[in-house]
């Protein structure tokens, strides 16, 4: 089990730029997968993107706005949004893969779950 705490929330304005980070604790984070997932009001969890030791993917919507990173060393992964929209709003949540390969769309691939950060961009 993995233990996942995410930060780096808050108001922007549309055009500004957020930088998430999610702290990771428990298994060894190095060989686990992770992922950012979102949650409008009144809409289905979606995903964002993901990384494993190959590299990073993406949600169509986010492509060339978004960057996911991670620090092994750190046990951390970060989600840089730059160019944010309105649509962008809603509660971002990390997640940990089952597997170390695992970098895809499907939440029920993802194991453990953090408690979400606020992302609230206004136009």
């Amino acid at each position: 089990q993995v233990q996942l705490v995410e930060s780096g929330g808050g108001l922007v304005q549309a055009g500004g730029s957020l930088r998430l980070s999610c702290a990771a604790s428990g298994r060894t984070f190095s060989r686990v997968a992770m992922g950012w997932f979102r949650q409008a009001p009144g809409k289905e969890r979606e995903f964002v993107a993901a990384i494993n030791f190959r590299g990073g993917s993406y949600a169509d919507s986010v492509n060339g706005r978004f960057t996911i990173s991670r620090d092994n060393a750190k046990n951390t992964v970060y989600l840089v949004m730059n160019n944010l929209k309105p649509d962008d709003t809603a509660v971002y949540y990390c997640a940990a893969s089952r597997t170390w390969w695992y970098r895809g769309s499907d939440p029920n691939e993802y194991a453990d779950w953090g408690q979400g950060t606020q992302v609230t961009v206004s136009s």
